[in-house]
């Protein structure tokens, strides 16, 4: 008689389902989790983004925190704005604790004494789990929900960033991530970086890189929408949230250099986000309306992947841009900003360019590709070589589970 197998659980934590290059990460890497073996849960603190309807129906558990509606504006904006926003409704309170816990939080140099209060009438998780994931990362609040309001055999925190680019407590850092059985980042440069930040997890710290799907991808690309205007230039492609890390400014510029060489080129950009008015502002003041096209958030912007002349990533930092790989499932042309991650995809000269960050480098990246098509089919010919292996990356999540 066979023995009966019980399924481990595992729950992932992030913010949303917005979308972008972190949920996708985790839609792929759970569709490539053997459901017959692992029970998944995706616990998010809000039921929000265009990624919702692509969790899979059958296998996957979604649950939401219960009460975030009324800590979430606690949590986000200034402590002063909400103690102020407490006394105009006589909560004295409610006003009083604000100010308390942040001030004392910033004399002990501790932010969970803050984040505890911020929680406190949060209900910790019923099910007990074999490992909890903090995939949103890094970002406090997902870290101390895991840490302390999900129970666990394992508990792990993800990084998707180079935190030596973003305003990052080492202590504060510190003092969580040494409670977490396992750090792991999505790239070999982006653990060089955390570990010059917090050295002493060198044991601790591991790569996973973000998986994709080639077959889905061509597979979305043909169902799909894609352009419809009858433009009969070069079509140039960016994805990525509308925010200053993802450089789209730089985008904007590059282009008003091309424009004024003379160069019959469009610039499409899909994503939304924080920067939205202030990118639609310097596309007016540089009288790019018909030249660079806003499409908006696309859960499925494959189509336009695939009919796209060339990629661009002008990304100022990155932890591994999957948005890249997915170019090169579709073998584009390829230019990136020499981002974390971008040369353990890019092979400068090879399959696509790498350079700096700077709208003058990107301008002459996207020169030489428009100008020589050889060169463009060639770094074709070398992405169609390409095999995307996962399982090597899914095996470490399953080694660290079992």
């Amino acid at each position: 008689m066979q023995k009966e197998t019980t399924k481990k659980k595992i729950i992932f934590m992030l913010i949303n389902m917005n979308i972008g290059g972190t949920e996708k990460a985790l839609l792929n890497m759970i569709s490539e989790i053997p459901t017959d073996e692992y029970d998944i849960t995706i616990l998010m603190l809000e039921e929000y983004g265009g990624f919702l309807n692509y969790i899979p129906k059958e296998g996957i558990k979604v649950l939401y925190v219960e009460g975030y509606e009324y800590i979430k504006d606690l949590y986000n904006n200034p402590p002063r704005k909400e103690a102020y926003k407490y006394l105009t409704e006589c909560k004295i309170m409610e006003s009083v604790g604000v100010i308390f816990f942040h001030f004392i939080s910033k004399v002990i140099r501790d932010r969970s004494f803050f984040l505890k209060y911020v929680l406190r009438n949060i209900p910790i998780l019923d099910n007990y789990y074999d490992a909890a994931i903090a995939y949103a990362g890094p970002m406090d609040l997902i870290s101390y929900f895991v840490l302390n309001k999900i129970r666990a055999k394992k508990k792990a925190q993800w990084i998707h960033f180079d935190v030596t680019k973003i305003d990052l407590n080492k202590e504060f850092i510190y003092k969580m991530y040494r409670k977490f059985s396992k750090v792991f980042v999505v790239s070999n440069e982006g653990k060089d970086k955390f570990l010059s930040v917090l050295p002493s997890f060198e044991n601790k710290v591991e790569v996973i890189r973000n998986i994709v799907s080639p077959n889905q991808i061509m597979k979305q690309a043909k169902s799909g929408k894609s352009f419809d205007d009858e433009f009969d230039g070069v079509r140039i492609l960016t994805i990525g949230r509308l925010t200053s890390e993802k450089g789209q400014d730089l985008a904007v510029k590059a282009l008003r250099k091309l424009i004024d060489n003379g160069y019959n080129v469009k610039w499409y950009c899909i994503g939304d986000g924080n920067s939205k008015g202030k990118y639609e502002n310097l596309v007016k003041d540089n009288k790019l309306e018909n030249q660079f096209v806003f499409l908006g958030a696309i859960p499925n912007p494959y189509g336009y992947l695939d009919k796209c002349d060339i990629y661009v990533q002008p990304s100022r930092h990155e932890g591994y841009c999957i948005s890249i790989a997915e170019a090169k499932c579709l073998n584009k042309p390829i230019v990136t900003t020499d981002s974390i991650g971008a040369k353990e995809q890019i092979k400068n000269g090879i399959n696509g360019l790498i350079v700096k960050a700077q709208e003058d480098e990107i301008y002459k990246g996207l020169v030489n590709l428009i100008n020589d098509k050889k060169l463009c089919n060639y770094f074709k010919e070398n992405l169609s070589r390409e095999k995307i292996i996962n399982y090597p990356e899914i095996n470490k999540l399953l080694s660290y589970l079992n």
